[in-house]
């Protein structure tokens, strides 16, 4: 599991611009993806805080803040820009940070309110990715540019094929003559 700042020190184009996109509006701004204990996602909007040193994420006591306790893994997802489609994404896995000299300094450099129960994380970097679309074009010509980091260090699972009872699979493996209802 990469930090943030081995990450940006592999590709630090790249993480300036998913930076750009997740502080676009002034402090951080985006969409937290956890798992909840049944295994389903849960999405909240956050406030990242990025530095030379990681990312980072208060989080007040909250089912979100009880997944990533649980399951650390997460998914951190860019607020769309007003003028493009542009998008940032990155996941990987969140621990508690613990240190009190570091909370110090991110409470302060992130406006984290004393007075309100919260915990800080920190996520690692396995996988980042930055979506540009051309905003001359119309939306069906021509396809977007995707750009994906994944941590080299990172053991990768074996994939898995998952057929439905007739041998069809979606794109994910699920199977795709069932409703979504």
């Amino acid at each position: 599991m990469a930090s943030w700042s081995e990450f940006a020190a592999d590709e630090p184009r790249l993480a300036d611009e998913i930076r750009l996109l997740l502080q676009q509006y002034g402090p951080g701004f985006g969409y937290l993806a956890t798992v909840r204990a049944d295994g389903g996602p849960r999405v909240h909007p956050v406030s990242p805080v990025i530095t030379d040193d990681g990312l980072y994420c208060f989080v007040i006591d909250s089912p979100k803040r009880r997944d990533l306790e649980r399951d650390g893994r997460y998914a951190l997802h860019s607020f769309p820009p007003e003028e493009s489609d542009d998008e940032a994404y990155v996941a990987g896995r969140a621990r508690v940070v613990d240190d009190p000299a570091t909370v110090a300094r991110l409470a302060a450099l992130g406006r984290a309110a004393p007075q309100v129960d919260w915990r800080l994380f920190e996520f690692s970097v396995d996988v980042a990715m930055l979506t540009r679309r051309d905003q001359a074009s119309p939306p069906s010509a021509g396809r977007p540019q995707v750009r994906v980091w994944l941590d080299p260090t990172a053991a990768r699972p074996a994939r898995r094929t998952v057929l439905a009872a007739d041998g069809r699979r979606g794109r994910h493996g699920f199977d795709t003559r069932r409703s979504a209802a």
